[in-house]
């Protein structure tokens, strides 16, 4: 019998040493109130913001409001078969995004899952989606051109990789269409593009994924794609997890540009939320932070210091006006956010002028700085042929008469705002831009019927490119027109137009 107590107590004291206790805690909470997107959860002391909640259905939560007793949860998906009283529990992760070069070409939703149809994508890491902007220290001037391809603005409002310039216009002025000839413009530059889509028809976002892919931009562009038939929640957080990813680029000493399309949008969809979430409204019913929500996101383009890598994150975010007034809040905002704005104008984009950029209300604060010596030189010339002519323009439309000067001066302004004008999915290299521009400014265009100027150009170009491409390699090279390029480009341009005048023209 002493035996077999002796045998007893050595199994459950070998029972005992190899006992693991395999104890986990959980803090689980009860869905008090659920619907339009948003659930409101009892039970979650311990929640942080921004912190993922897992529903029932694998179904993904965002915390966005944080009371003494419960907490407020913008739904990552459909909320169809989440009723009060389910158990929702604490993931402990802050939302991350999927970053890395597999997502280029491929068309994803904000949580990085695939929306074309090619299978799954394997990130190379997290980020959190919405990260700290780099601070002051952390940055450096903005001097390096990031070439739209498109004349108008590269000379009159010149964007710098890491700027943030915005896109402002009435609905159908072409502000999609600038951004993604930029896209396509950026070929063989080095450039990683990101293309957010907030709040547009699925059909609208094909459309663009259709012209990047036939013009070969899509190798090295990611689209980012919250259709406004998705939940809100996706729809706001879209922007953030598309800068992750641009920021991916950029932290590892690469350079990339990201398009917002667009953050009017935006702000509708994150004051749907916030009224949902019963917080009180401001002006025209938007949340009081709104300001700093599309703050906090535009901050972090930037280019980063030498020491870090010397990348930059180059924003382009896209705002719509109504019947043109940007005045209005949301615009306002922006404005003031970003350094500098390219307005598109609906009756200039009604006569016929594409881009249809105002260049009186556009403005580019980093200017000069972001543009090659040879382009900042015609530039000049540009801008002050183009502010007269806008002066006397005005004063025509009263003047009865005018003298030989002014209507000389009225018809080169002419002339040069028909050279501006430029087709869609055509953006032009640099040195052929300076070309173009050399020979309006100088006057080449003056005695060029209106009609024919199209053609004028598109012929120079074409003989720049079989006759004189030296210059235009120079011009590529050397960035800059010196007195020995300036002469040589000078005589192929009289060369060009003596024959032209005197040809079929």
């Amino acid at each position: 019998m002493a035996a077999r107590k002796d045998e007893i107590a050595a199994i459950l004291k070998e029972q005992i040493k190899h006992f693991g206790q395999d104890l986990r805690m959980e803090e689980v909470g009860v869905v008090v109130e659920v619907g339009d997107g948003i659930a409101r959860v009892w039970g979650l002391e311990h929640a942080v913001a921004s912190e993922l909640l897992e529903f029932p259905g694998e179904i993904y939560g965002l915390v966005l409001d944080l009371e003494e007793d419960s907490v407020g949860v913008a739904l990552m998906g459909p909320d169809d078969h989440i009723k009060e009283g389910d158990q929702v529990r604490r993931t402990g992760r802050i939302l991350e995004t999927p970053v890395g070069e597999s997502f280029l070409g491929r068309v994803v939703d904000p949580l990085g899952k695939p929306l074309d149809g090619k299978g799954p994508v394997k990130p190379e890491g997290y980020r959190k989606t919405d990260a700290k902007a780099p601070g002051v220290l952390m940055r450096q001037p903005v001097d390096t051109p990031l070439q739209t391809g498109i004349k108008v603005i590269d000379a009159l409002t010149p964007i710098g990789r890491g700027q943030r310039e915005l896109i402002i216009g009435d609905r159908r002025t072409g502000k999609t269409a600038i951004a993604v000839d930029t896209i396509i413009n950026q070929k063989g530059q080095g450039v990683y593009c990101i293309y957010v889509a907030i709040g547009q028809k699925s059909s609208t976002v094909a459309k663009v994924v259709d012209a990047l892919r036939r013009h070969g931009a899509m190798e090295y562009t990611i689209v980012v794609a919250a259709t406004a038939e998705d939940p809100t929640p996706l729809q706001y957080i879209a922007p953030y997890a598309g800068c992750a990813m641009g920021e991916y680029f950029r932290d590892s000493g690469r350079d990339a540009l990201i398009i917002y399309d667009d953050l009017s949008k935006h702000a509708v969809a994150y004051r749907e939320i916030s009224l949902l979430l019963r917080r009180p409204p401001g002006r025209e019913a938007y949340p009081g932070d709104i300001f700093y929500t599309h703050s906090r996101l535009l901050e972090r383009a930037a280019r980063m210091a030498d020491e870090l890598g010397g990348g930059s994150l180059t924003a382009l975010p896209i705002v719509e006006t109504k019947a043109g007034d940007i005045t209005a809040y949301i615009p306002t905002n922006l404005i003031s956010i970003t350094d500098g704005q390219i307005y598109l104008e609906a009756d200039l984009f009604n006569k016929g002028q594409r881009p249809a950029m105002n260049v009186g209300l556009s403005v580019s604060r980093v200017g000069g700085a972001a543009q090659i010596p040879a382009m900042k030189e015609v530039a000049g010339q540009l801008r002050l042929e183009l502010a007269q002519y806008r002066d006397l323009a005005a004063f025509a439309e009263f003047a009865e008469e005018l003298d030989e000067a002014s209507r000389a001066q009225l018809a080169r302004g002419e002339r040069v705002m028909e050279i501006l004008k430029q087709d869609q999915y055509q953006p032009m290299p640099v040195e052929e831009q300076v070309v173009v521009l050399f020979a309006a400014v100088n006057g080449y265009l003056d005695d060029i019927p209106l009609e024919a100027v199209r053609d004028f150009e598109r012929r120079l170009l074409s003989f720049m490119r079989e006759e004189r491409a030296e210059i235009l390699d120079r011009l590529r090279e050397e960035r800059k027109l010196t007195p020995e390029l300036r002469e040589g480009l000078e005589r192929a341009v009289r060369e060009f137009h003596d024959s032209f005048k005197g040809g079929d023209a």
